[in-house]
């Protein structure tokens, strides 16, 4: 039997949906499907059985720490450069977790403070 992934989307509550989704559409490389001022703004991976990430206009801001994040594994280079290529399209360090055996992670947060968290690449762990 196939395995079909029931997650369609993850949604995140944003002020302006379409800056929040340019951004993440340029951390994952997803293709950016609306328009700006629309108050849903897909972001589509266009892959099958992978999630899209969808951005919907709220009123109220972000108040406390996200109850769920996304962790982002480069595929090639390093975490380390992929954290400076983060922060150049305008996310932030929350946290940096690395240790000094160049293991752990970095919490970042997107322009509207969603964090997320940036881990070694795949490439360091030697999974490509």
């Amino acid at each position: 039997m196939t395995f079909l992934n029931p997650v369609r989307h993850i949604t995140f509550d944003a002020h302006d949906p379409y800056a929040v989704a340019e951004f993440w559409s340029r951390v994952t490389g997803y293709k950016l499907l609306d328009a700006p001022g629309d108050d849903e703004v897909l972001i589509d991976p266009e892959q099958p059985e992978v999630p899209g990430l969808l951005f919907i206009r709220v009123p109220d801001g972000k108040t406390v720490k996200n109850r769920v994040h996304l962790d982002i594994q480069p595929p090639r280079g390093t975490r380390d450069a992929e954290v400076e290529r983060l922060a150049a399209l305008g996310a932030r360090i929350v946290s940096d977790r690395r240790t000094e055996d160049g293991l752990g992670w970095v919490v970042m947060a997107d322009p509207e403070g969603n964090e997320f968290c940036v881990e070694r690449s795949a490439e360091e762990r030697g999974l490509v």
